[in-house]
C-alpha cells in the first residue's frame, strides 16, 4: 500500500535531523547504500499476529549517506506485511488498527521534521 497525501512526500532534511527524528517516532534505518536510505517502523496486528512494515524511501539530493550534512528528499511512503523468509507484500488488505498506527506515526514524524 503506497500512502499518498502525508506531507512528507518531497520533505526535505539532512540526514542527522532525519536520523534523530525517525529514532525518536521509532522509525529505525535499515537499507542504505551511497545515495538512498529507508526507515522502517515495525507493526504487529495483535489479532492476526502478522507483521507489517511502514517503510519511507529517501533518497540524498545533496552529499552522500554516512555525512551527516547530507541532504535527503522523502520520496515514498508504503506498507506491507512481512512475509517469510523475508521480503514485504504490498497488495493485501491492512486491518484497520495497523493503519491507525501507521497513520499516527506518519503524522509524529512530519511535526518533527516540519519543526
Amino acid at each position: 500500500m503506497i500512502f499518498e497525501n502525508t506531507g512528507l512526500d518531497g520533505l526535505k532534511s539532512d540526514l542527522a535531523y532525519l536520523d534523530e527524528s525517525a529514532e525518536k517516532v521509532g522509525f529505525i534505518r535499515w537499507q542504505w547504500e551511497y545515495y538512498r536510505a529507508t526507515y522502517d517502523y515495525k507493526i504487529e496486528d495483535n489479532k492476526t499476529k502478522n507483521e507489517y512494515f511502514l517503510r519511507i524511501n529517501t533518497r540524498a539530493i545533496e552529499g552522500k549517506l554516512e555525512k551527516p550534512d547530507t541532504i535527503l528528499s522523502v520520496e515514498a511512503v508504503y506498507l506491507g506485511r512481512a512475509t517469510f523468509p523475508h521480503g514485504l507484500e504490498y497488495e493485501s488488505e491492512i486491518p484497520t488498527p495497523v493503519l491507525n498506527v501507521a497513520n499516527e506515526k506518519l503524522k509524529q514524524l512530519k511535526e518533527l521534521l516540519e519543526a
